[in-house]
Formats: structure tokens, sequence, C-alpha cells
């Protein structure tokens, strides 16, 4: 099994908006704040930011297809300085793999090769209510041996668990 990150280019923007929708969909699951539109997706623009294009406009905002040979099996978005403030210098904002995809080993192998090409301190939230996103990242972190801190914070209204590491 090859896999690997590969920074999304502006014209590949469309796969990634669809990727998102679905992701939105898993997260809607666990918090009130998300619905459909009016054409039946979930909208990029009414979660985290003001807007999808955003992440080509905005420096500090990456965004990577994850991929398990050629097959895109879903998507990371890295955020960094300049974007974060300088506690830390990067965060992964959003990691989605499609459900056919997930517990093969492919987010473990994938992050290790993030870890690996991006050093420094970094964290990562999770709504509290998302239980398999918090079993998820703990297990990451067992699996690569990671020491993390753990809080509980207030954000939009939504108790979430923030983990913060150093890589």
């Amino acid at each position: 099994m090859t896999v690997s990150l590969n920074q999304i280019s502006t014209d590949e923007r469309h796969i990634l908006k669809n990727l998102y929708s679905l992701y939105l969909h898993d997260l809607s699951e666990y918090t009130e704040g998300l619905d459909i539109s009016s054409d039946g997706s979930f909208e990029f623009d009414s979660f985290e930011f003001d807007s999808f294009e955003l992440i080509w406009k905005r420096e500090g905002l990456t965004p990577y297809f994850l991929k398990k040979d050629k097959t895109i099996v879903g998507f990371l978005l890295l955020l960094e300085r300049p974007f974060l403030n300088k506690e830390y210098d990067y965060s992964i904002n959003d990691i989605f793999i499609l459900k056919k995809y997930r517990r093969k080993g492919i987010a473990i192998a994938l992050l290790k090769q993030l870890f690996e090409q991006k050093k420094g301190c970094y964290f990562v939230v999770e709504l509290a209510k998302n239980i398999p996103a918090v079993i998820f990242w703990r297990k990451i972190f067992s699996a690569l041996n990671i020491d993390f801190e753990e809080k509980k914070k207030i954000i939009d209204d939504e108790e979430c668990l923030m983990q913060s590491f150093q890589i």
C-alpha cells in the first residue's frame, strides 16, 4: 500500500468541495450547527470559514488529498502561520477519510508522513460528542508515540476537546 499527501490545486477544488460536504454530513450527527442547504448539500461556508474560496486566497491554509495508491480516499486541511497565532505552528483543522478506507492504517501512515515533513507545535480539536474522532486521535497519539496535553474548551457554543503536542 502506497499512501501520499498531495496538495490540492485550485483546479481540483470542486473535488474537495464534494468531499467536504460528505465530511460535514458525518459531523452533523454530533452538532446542531450543521444542516443542508437548499440544493441538498452541506455547505462549507456555513461552518468554520466565511468562504470555501478562502482556502486558496489566505496564506496559511493548505488542503491536501489523502491518497492510497492513486485513489483519493479523503482530505486534510492544515492550518499554519500566519493563519495561526504564534503559540502553535500547525493545526490539523479537518481530516476526513471515506468510510470504505477507515480502520486500515491509512490515516496513521499519512499523519506519520505529515509529521516527518512538518515538525513543530500542533493542536487538533474535536467535538466532545464526536466519540469516534476522540478515539481516532487517541489511537494516532498511541500508534505514533506522541505525548499530548488535552483540555476541554467551548468553541462556538460547542463543548470540544483540544489536544496539543510537539513533533
